[in-house]
C-alpha cells in the first residue's frame, strides 16, 4: 500500500444496492463496514475521497413513478432514501475512525450539513471524507449525474463508480460468459453502443470537465487502494485517443 495513488481527489459513486450484502433490501451493517475500510484504506494512501450513495436500496423514484406515483414526488422519497444511506455509511465511517461529513443537497439541518461548495472542499483539505446526500436536490436527475455534477465541483481528479462487477463490458457478465471486458472506453463510444456505465448526464458532465470515470467492483477485497495505486481491475472511461 505504499505506492503513490494515481488520483489525488476522487468522486467514489456507490449504489444503494453496495450496501445490502446478500440481502434484498436496506442496509447491511456488515458490508456498510467492509465499504468502509475500503475508504479509509484510500485515505490512508493520501487521496481526497468524496463519496455519493444512491438510494436503491431503500427506495427508487423510477420505480416509484411507474407505479403511479407522481414523478416528481417519487424522485423526492428517493432523494430521501439516499440521505438514509449516507448517514449509515458516516457512522460505520466514524466507527473505523475516519472524520466523515454528510452534506444533503435537501437541508435537513438537525442531522446533516447544507450542501455548500466551499464548505465542503474546505472538508477535504482536512482530510474528512465528506458524503453528498439527497442526489442534486432536484427531481429528473439520477444519483450519477449527482456524482458528476459533485465530481466537477469539487475539482475530482476521477470519477469511480463502484459497481458489481469489474469493470463495463460488451454485454451483461452475468447471464452472458462470453462477455469481453473493455480496458479502456472513449466517452462517445458508452454513449454510441449505449453502454450501460452511467447514465447520459453524468457522461456528458464528465466529458465536458474531463473527468474519467473509472468502473471497478466494491465487492472485490482491497480493489479501491488496487485501482487508484494502478494496479486493480478496471474500465477507464476517458477522452478519444
Amino acid at each position: 500500500m505504499s505506492a503513490a495513488p494515481k488520483y489525488n481527489r476522487i468522486l467514489l459513486k456507490l449504489s444503494g444496492e453496495a450496501l445490502m450484502g446478500s440481502g434484498s433490501y436496506g442496509i447491511d451493517p456488515e458490508t456498510a463496514t467492509r465499504v468502509s475500510n475500503e475508504i479509509k484504506q484510500a485515505r490512508e494512501i493520501g487521496t481526497e475521497v468524496c463519496v455519493v450513495v444512491g438510494g436503491g436500496n431503500i427506495f427508487r423514484g423510477m420505480k416509484g413513478a411507474a407505479e403511479g406515483l407522481d414523478r416528481s414526488t417519487a424522485d423526492h422519497m428517493g432523494m430521501l432514501a439516499t440521505v438514509m444511506n449516507a448517514l449509515a455509511l458516516q457512522n460505520s465511517l466514524e466507527q473505523i475512525g475516519v472524520d466523515t461529513r454528510v452534506l444533503s443537497a435537501i437541508p435537513m439541518a438537525s442531522v446533516s450539513e447544507p450542501y455548500i461548495r466551499r464548505r465542503a472542499i474546505r472538508h477535504l483539505e482536512k482530510g474528512r471524507v465528506v458524503i453528498f446526500a439527497a442526489g442534486t436536490g432536484n427531481p429528473f436527475f439520477t444519483t450519477d449525474t449527482a456524482a458528476a455534477l459533485r465530481a466537477a465541483e469539487m475539482n475530482c481528479n476521477a470519477l469511480l463508480k463502484g459497481t458489481q462487477v469489474d469493470g463495463v463490458y460488451d454485454s451483461d457478465p452475468k447471464t452472458n460468459p462470453d462477455a469481453v471486458r473493455y480496458e479502456s472506453l472513449g466517452f462517445m463510444d458508452v454513449l454510441r453502443q449505449d453502454l450501460k456505465v452511467m447514465d447520459a448526464s453524468a457522461i456528458s458532465l464528465s466529458r465536458e470537465n474531463n473527468i474519467p470515470i473509472v468502473v471497478f467492483s466494491i465487492h472485490a477485497e482491497n480493489e479501491l487502494v488496487n485501482v487508484l495505486q494502478g494496479n486493480g481491475t478496471c474500465t477507464v472511461v476517458g477522452e478519444e485517443d
